[in-house]
């Protein structure tokens, strides 16, 4: 339901087979990193259900100034991306994110104070911006804590605990909003700064390995040759301070404008879905609940298995061709529920929304690969806050583009969106070749 490269063989992708420990990851790094996200993503789940109801109800905003914050705020979370990347590769991935992470808390704990429209909007803005902003750099942090070959199956693992820990989250803000109180809704928004703060001090407690002795702004030795006189030259030509070397490198902005078609699909299953079964199907209300349980559950069973196997770059861009084609079918099974009988409406829904969820795991296990292949091992902040710029982007003006464009034209409407993630998906296979042939020319 919500948002890595991976390894052939991946013997870290896999969870111990038997015993107690089942659920848990085998590295003591990813298991730490579990620990932290499953904090966070509860006290995410407790302000995403009661978030909407407190502003409209108790702060009194209507519908149209609360979209237009939210808009606001998510442009913001889009500009703050990229400088969050670059701050994080000058002063290091943990103090950023600490900092980031703590201004996040603070400002979510603000919303109980907020009074007035224009001081809202300001406070949004702040919060998108420092939420995305550190979403960013904690790609990064998983760069410098994680060995290459196990970023992504880590990642994947990160991502099943990020949908378990919402669940939760979700089901705690139940009680919230079952109490309907505004001293009910204030204590699940101060519960979910205060999961930042606590965050923000285990961050400050990971061991993170230095660059073996590189200082910041070096070229680490780790780093192809091709790298590293691509680094001196850029660093060289700016009088000692470089250029970001993402937004110069073509192919992997094309893959990041690729891999941010390819995320519509969240847009596609948070805002189309729902709002086709009540606008445009006979099936039940209650289906749209049924969608998202479908898709949590399938995410969570199979993220981990999707990264088998993307470790190298054309099996990552392999993985995103097939997740294209998938979901181009979901959006065809999902269309068809239009004019059918209720139960048969829900029921081909529902398996239009399987199909997704798979096309979501292998999308996702790809995108998350090339970012991190298509970088190598320089400047990790700066490449993941082009990649999570673009990602956002997608989130912002996903809604717009699936509500207009798709709902109310039928299957045709559909069949465009699958298109488009269909064709995403294929390109990333000639992006990633022009990424390899760039890096295979000679310095």
């Amino acid at each position: 339901m919500t948002t890595a490269p991976a390894a052939t063989a991946a013997p870290s992708s896999d969870l111990p087979a038997s015993g107690a420990s089942r659920l848990l990851h085998p590295d003591p790094t990813v298991r730490r990193l579990a620990g932290i996200t499953l904090l966070n993503t509860v006290g995410s789940g407790l302000s995403l259900s009661v978030g909407v109801l407190f502003f409209t109800r108790f702060l009194g905003l209507s519908a149209g100034r609360l979209g237009f914050a939210l808009t606001a705020a998510g442009l913001c979370g889009v500009l703050a991306s990229v400088p969050a990347g670059r701050a994080a590769d000058r002063w290091g991935s943990r103090p950023v994110l600490v900092a980031l992470v703590a201004l996040t808390g603070l400002g979510t704990a603000g919303y109980t104070l907020v009074d007035g429209y224009p001081a809202f909007v300001a406070l949004a803005c702040l919060v998108a911006a420092a939420d995305r902003g550190s979403a960013a750099v904690r790609n990064a942090l998983y760069a410098e804590v994680l060995p290459a070959d196990k970023r992504v199956a880590g990642r994947a693992y990160l991502r099943v605990v990020t949908n378990v820990g919402i669940c939760i989250g979700t089901g705690v803000g139940a009680i919230a909003l079952q109490v309907d109180s505004r001293t009910g809704y204030l204590t699940a928004i101060l519960a979910d700064a205060a999961s930042y703060l606590a965050v923000a001090v285990l961050f400050q407690r990971l061991r993170v390995p230095g660059w073996s002795g590189v200082a910041p702004g070096a070229v680490p030795a780790t780093a192809s040759g091709a790298e590293q006189a691509v680094e001196a030259v850029e660093a060289g030509a700016a009088g000692g301070k470089r250029r970001n070397p993402a937004l110069r490198d073509g192919p992997f902005l094309v893959v990041t404008a690729l891999g941010s078609v390819l995320a519509l699909q969240f847009a596609m299953l948070e805002v189309g879905v729902p709002l086709w079964i009540v606008q445009q199907t006979d099936a039940p209300r209650i289906t749209v609940a049924g969608t998202l349980i479908v898709n949590t559950v399938l995410v969570i069973a199979f993220q981990v298995r999707a990264t088998r196997g993307t470790e190298h770059p054309a099996a990552a861009a392999r993985a995103c061709g097939r997740s294209g084609l998938i979901l181009a079918a979901s959006c065809l099974v999902i269309g068809l529920a239009h004019g059918t009988p209720a139960a048969l409406a829900a029921m081909v829904v529902l398996a239009g929304v399987a199909l997704q969820a798979v096309g979501e795991v292998l999308g996702q296990a790809g995108t998350w690969a090339l970012s991190y292949d298509l970088a190598g091992e320089r400047s990790h902040g700066a490449y993941q806050g082009v990649f999570n710029a673009g990602m956002s982007a997608a989130l912002m003006i996903g809604p717009a583009v699936v509500s207009t464009a798709v709902i109310g034209h039928g299957l045709v409407g559909w069949a465009a969106l699958g298109a488009l993630l269909a064709g995403a998906g294929l390109a990333m296979g000639p992006a990633v070749r022009w990424a390899r042939r760039r890096d295979a020319v000679p310095a």
